[in-house]
């Protein structure tokens, strides 16, 4: 079930992008939020009172349905509640109409339209990089959406899936990043104890999708300079865990990512990540190709699981 799951929910998010998903980001940044508001006493034994009730709520009412689907013995049911949890958490449509635009006025030589639109994504100014560092930056955020928005929904879903927890690994994975970034960004310092335990249990939950993720960017693209990147050069980025994708992606390529940039007139120090080229526009049509290389490399091996599986009844 999962293997057509996935397919479904992909072809789905192709032919008919959520249109939506500004109103659920902002339904679920209010139910976060509320959370915060009644539970936060600025310290780390509330944060973990609150991420728990904010995560075990809409898990429970996942499995539940689920549960409920697989009891009344209509597998078509819960085979299609599934491609809804995946559609509604994953996809490639949350940030690559970004990247394709960026690619596209690069080409188009239009360096202002580019810096513009990476502002947009980045939500922070981009006017003073020049065109190989607009080209790297996107490449280094296509990287890191590709794993946060595809790749490590996938991991969980496949997870719980295998454990007969139903899709309840995607919404696990989806609800930690939303209210890590949720609480984590909000520069306030009554706030950092209160959302130690949210920061922690999201890098507890992504330390296997980021290391799987490198692992395919290896398989799928060149493996000797994924390995060297991700084993000397993750640990150097500022988060490096983050650093565990960015460096592996770098290596997969062959380009040069990180490095400091221009930031509010200010020089941005960044460690140099990857090896080879200096980005430019082909290095992002590449990029382009190793992340579908990897999701083929994914379906491909949950239809050997499949077979497997079957294999055994």
């Amino acid at each position: 079930m999962s293997l057509f799951s996935l397919i479904a929910a992909l072809l789905l998010e192709q032919l008919h992008p959520l249109t939506s998903r500004k109103s659920l980001f902002v339904w679920l940044t209010d139910y976060v939020n509320f959370f915060q508001r009644h539970l936060n006493a600025g310290e780390h034994k509330h944060g973990k009172i609150a991420w728990l009730l904010a995560v075990l709520l809409p898990l429970c009412g996942t499995f539940a349905l689920y549960w409920l689907s697989t009891l009344l013995y209509y597998p078509v049911f819960a085979w299609a509640f599934c491609v809804l949890v995946l559609y509604l958490t994953m996809g490639f449509r949350q940030f690559s109409h970004y990247y394709n635009d960026i690619h596209q006025a690069l080409l188009d030589n239009d360096l202002d339209k580019a810096r513009s639109i990476l502002s947009t994504w980045r939500e922070m100014p981009c006017d003073e990089l020049n065109d190989k560092e607009v080209a790297r930056v996107a490449i280094e955020e296509g990287l890191l959406a590709s794993h946060r928005h595809v790749f490590g929904v996938i991991v969980w879903f496949v997870i719980t899936m295998a454990l007969g927890l139903g899709p309840i690994g995607a919404i696990l994975y989806r609800m930690a990043q939303f209210i890590y970034t949720s609480w984590d960004k909000q520069n306030d310092a009554e706030l950092s104890e209160f959302s130690a335990f949210a920061r922690q249990a999201y890098h507890w939950i992504e330390w296997l999708p980021q290391r799987l993720t490198a692992m395919v960017f290896a398989i799928v693209g060149d493996f000797e300079g994924t390995l060297y990147c991700w084993r000397t050069q993750a640990k150097t980025w500022p988060d490096p865990e983050a650093g565990v994708v960015l460096a592996s992606g770098a290596g997969a390529l062959g380009v040069r990512l990180g490095s400091p940039i221009s930031q509010g007139n200010l020089p941005l120090d960044r460690p140099e990540l990857g090896t080879g080229d200096e980005a430019d526009e082909d290095f992002m049509q590449s990029t382009i190709g190793l992340v579908w290389r990897a999701l083929v490399f994914w379906i491909a091996l949950l239809f050997l699981l499949q077979l497997a599986t079957l294999g055994r009844i």
